[in-house]
């Protein structure tokens, strides 16, 4: 059977902002990623090199091995942008069934890779998009970094173990870094309080994918080896939030 795909429902990157604003989710292709971001498309390439060294990701819950990742957080206000002393990921289980309640510490993001050009102007971009958006007065933006690989050597890999889900954020954007070898990996989004959705698979590297959390679900299938040895799916998701890191003040 033929595996079919739909495209994504690109955007030009003057139209995030109202798309954000009147549907809830925005896409960009990867010259319009470069360009919202204020940087070049090889800026942006220069981060993937991280991703071939990402520790096993030891809290998965349905006993797989198939995700590999950090995790780093920052703060952005105004013009400033700093990482903040590293911490643990925690979700409330409103948010995240399978995984929410636990004190995830997961290794952090390499120095090398924070210091690259491109990373302050992501950092720049998400926020003040958040800010244009989604914000009606000034706020600090509580920004957290996941570097995410999901291989197939065991035959599947889920992107999403916790199923549709949202964040607990304000903005989550999903960079597709790098696709090899798989086929599956389809982006599905849903109004959380409405019968409108999307499905379409990223499949160029740094295809972004925005979604304003309160209003979206999202979720995206397994992924499957095209053929013997397996292959992976790369992707970098930022999460912002106004008012703290969820997990302030938790045990």
């Amino acid at each position: 059977m033929a595996h079919v795909t739909f495209s994504p429902p690109y955007v030009p990157p003057g139209q995030v902002a109202p798309q954000l604003r009147d549907r809830g989710y925005a896409v960009l292709q990867p010259n319009d990623t470069a360009l919202w971001a204020r940087c070049t498309l090889a800026e942006l390439q220069a981060l993937a090199q991280d991703w071939d060294d990402l520790p096993p990701d030891d809290f998965l819950k349905d006993g797989g091995r198939y995700r590999r990742r950090r995790h780093s957080c920052f703060v952005v206000d105004g013009d400033a942008v700093q990482q903040v002393p590293h911490r643990a990921h925690w979700q409330p289980v409103e948010y995240n069934a399978l995984h929410g309640g636990m004190q995830r510490w997961f290794a952090p993001m390499k120095e090398q890779a924070v210091a690259l050009p491109a990373w302050q102007r992501l950092m720049h971009a998400v926020a003040g998009l958040s800010q244009a958006a989604l914000a009606s007065r000034p706020e600090r933006w509580y920004i957290e970094a996941h570097q995410f690989r999901i291989d197939t050597e065991g035959g599947i890999g889920r992107p999403t173990p916790e199923g549709a889900h949202r964040d607990g954020v304000d903005l989550v954007a999903v960079f597709l870094v790098a696709r090899h070898g798989v086929k599956g990996g389809e982006t599905r989004i849903f109004e959380a309080a409405g019968p409108n959705g999307q499905r379409f698979t990223l499949n160029e590297p740094w295809s972004l994918m925005l979604l304003d959390d309160a209003r979206m679900i999202h979720e995206t299938t397994p992924i499957q080896p095209l053929a013997e040895g397996g292959g992976w799916r790369d992707t970098l998701v930022l999460t912002c939030r106004r008012a703290g890191f969820q997990g302030d003040g938790e045990p």
